[in-house]
């Protein structure tokens, strides 16, 4: 403990989750070293000035986030660099037999999908343009696909010029090129406290520290996002405000404006990832529409229309068109152009206007469904909503939850692989990942499990 030190004027409040950020920012510099021990705890206590419980909870918080780990009778301990950039992940790797998996984040799919692809892919089999398989040049293969690109945006509630759009390969690459456009190695993001689940590993990887900043039901807290920013240098604010973050929320437009402002007042990138488009209906004004001189919005196909059309757009203010540019160069070249290809035609004919659609009334009838089954025991969502946010009481530990549930046949995403900076005892389940029938079944499962005595779990699955 040479080179780090903490006190009382680097924290803001809460108290806990500030210390647990400043020691994760220590260790993203290299401040902390792997294996380096932290201060006992009343030690801690002591030199900052705060109580033992304060520090406490800081270092139950770090532990939740696989930052620290503790020794008995020796002490806590900084994790190995591997063992805190790699994600928690909120999902089962690989669908074993019998399982009802709720825990992936999936549009619900049918035959009407599989359809629609056979009979799109025997059209271009007859007339697939050249460039779609012998073009090498971004701008030139897509200046159509650009073009179209206005259309769905607008459905998306995005005005913007075919210019200022940029084709990617879905939502992921285009946030890993948004990152690099926004935030230099070094430099600091701020997102919501529970958010995306890649993004303390992506940050990592590129880095770039990450900020949680504390939320509510309608999201980033204003006054929590000014505390942040007058204790931290923010260079920029990653947000999923349309209901396809864990906790399923929208911010509304009083609340967008006052995040506008403050990122205008400290000169802060927006980057708003609206993964679901149009699916979701009666949007607030998009933070690109409010704030088009600093926002990179982000949108694509893959939740609203079809898991396979992983093709998106990333629309970018013009001051940020080149950096924009380079960086999908260096990291993916360019979209995928029979992908792209497929999505421009569908929203050029209706089809995908048609599967949103269809989608829309699907997800109508799973929330029904849910209503129904879960009726009386509390959870979050949204109408259009591709999943629930579950918290769990005290008296059954999220840990031992998931194991029962999947003891019981029934994967459910554990609500701390979201926690940045603020933790709460939840699941994630998807309503979409999986048929009507066993969506019914294993949501029964959970309430029988959520009206029953917690008991120990006895053998590992």
């Amino acid at each position: 403990m040479t080179i780090w030190t903490l006190s009382k004027d680097d924290l803001s409040q809460p108290y806990f989750q500030s210390i647990a950020d400043q020691i994760a920012e220590a260790v993203l510099r290299g401040d902390l070293k792997p294996g380096e021990q932290l201060p006992p705890q009343r030690q801690l206590a002591h030199k900052i000035g705060v109580s033992l419980p304060t520090v406490s909870r800081a270092y139950e918080e770090l532990a939740r986030r696989g930052l620290t780990a503790g020794e008995t009778g020796r002490g806590t301990f900084i994790r190995s660099t591997s063992a805190t950039s790699d994600a928690v992940s909120p999902y089962v790797p690989e669908r074993q037999s019998g399982l009802i998996d709720l825990s992936i984040l999936k549009p619900i799919c049918d035959t009407i999908h599989l359809d629609r692809m056979k009979s799109t892919l025997a059209a271009l089999a007859v007339d697939i343009p050249s460039s779609t398989v012998l073009g090498t040049r971004p701008n030139a293969m897509f200046a159509r696909h650009r073009s179209v690109g206005v259309e769905w945006l607008r459905q998306c509630g995005v005005q913007v010029s075919e210019k200022n759009i940029h084709l990617t390969n879905g939502g992921t690459p285009a946030l890993t090129v948004a990152f690099m456009t926004a935030c230099q190695p070094g430099t600091t993001i701020a997102t919501e406290a529970i958010g995306l689940h890649v993004m303390l590993p992506l940050a990592s990887y590129l880095g770039v520290k990450v900020h949680g900043v504390q939320i509510d039901e309608r999201g980033i807290i204003p006054e929590a996002l000014e505390s942040t920013c007058q204790h931290n240098k923010i260079r920029a604010l990653f947000m999923m405000p349309n209901a396809v973050g864990p906790t399923a929320y929208i911010m509304d437009e009083s609340r967008r404006l006052e995040i506008v402002e403050l990122a205008r007042k400290h000169d802060i990138i927006i980057i708003e990832d609206d993964a679901l488009g149009p699916l979701v209906e009666n949007k607030p004004s998009a933070f690109q529409a409010l704030a088009p001189e600093r926002t990179l919005y982000i949108t694509s196909f893959t939740k609203p229309v079809m898991p396979g059309l992983r093709t998106g757009y990333l629309v970018a203010p013009d001051r940020l068109l080149p950096a924009v540019e380079n960086r999908q160069l260096v990291t993916n070249w360019t979209a995928t152009p029979l992908i792209a290809e497929i999505a421009a035609r569908w929203v050029e004919d209706g089809t995908c206007q048609e599967l949103v659609e269809w989608q829309r009334t699907s997800i109508a009838q799973r929330h029904r469904l849910v209503s129904q089954v879960l009726k009386g025991i509390s959870f979050r969502s949204h109408p259009q909503s591709l999943h629930i946010w579950l918290p769990l009481s005290a008296r059954f530990p999220e840990d031992e939850f998931v194991l029962h549930a999947r003891k019981q046949g029934v994967a459910v995403a554990r609500g701390s692989a979201f926690a940045i900076s603020q933790s709460q005892a939840a699941v994630r389940i998807s309503i979409g990942s999986t048929s009507e029938d066993e969506l019914q079944r294993g949501l029964a499962v959970i309430h029988n499990l959520l009206h029953s005595e917690p008991e120990p779990i006895l053998l590992d699955v």
